[in-house]
């Protein structure tokens, strides 16, 4: 039996992603995200690496504020491209167990300051 390759990084994180979104358990995008974090609905938020200025004021300063941990993610482009949509800056996870799977599957993931 040949044995397994390494993914590459981000990929795993990436996989689980899409399984959570496929789910209902993701919600994307930076206005709809903002309105979870303010009804207090996510276990965790997924963070594109080229965030813009825009996502960073209005989203991860709130979930700093608020307590939600912050996963470190691939760029915004990847992440769009494994939920089947344009670029994606933030992802909001909804459900505690996924977001366990993602922190385990992004583990140099450290939490972003604002």
């Amino acid at each position: 039996m040949a044995p397994k390759t390494p993914l590459p990084p981000g990929e795993a994180l990436l996989r689980l992603l899409g399984l959570a979104y496929r789910a209902r358990k993701v919600v994307i995008g930076v206005d709809h995200v903002r309105a979870g974090l303010q009804a207090d609905q996510f276990a965790c938020l997924v963070v594109a690496s080229d965030v813009t200025q825009r996502a960073q004021d209005k989203v991860v300063r709130l979930a700093v504020a608020r307590g939600v941990p912050l996963l470190a993610g691939p760029s915004a482009e990847a992440i769009g491209a494994r939920l089947g949509r344009p670029g994606v800056m933030v992802a909001g996870v909804l459900d505690r167990a996924f977001a366990t799977g993602l922190a385990k599957a992004a583990p140099g993931s450290v939490p972003r300051e604002a």
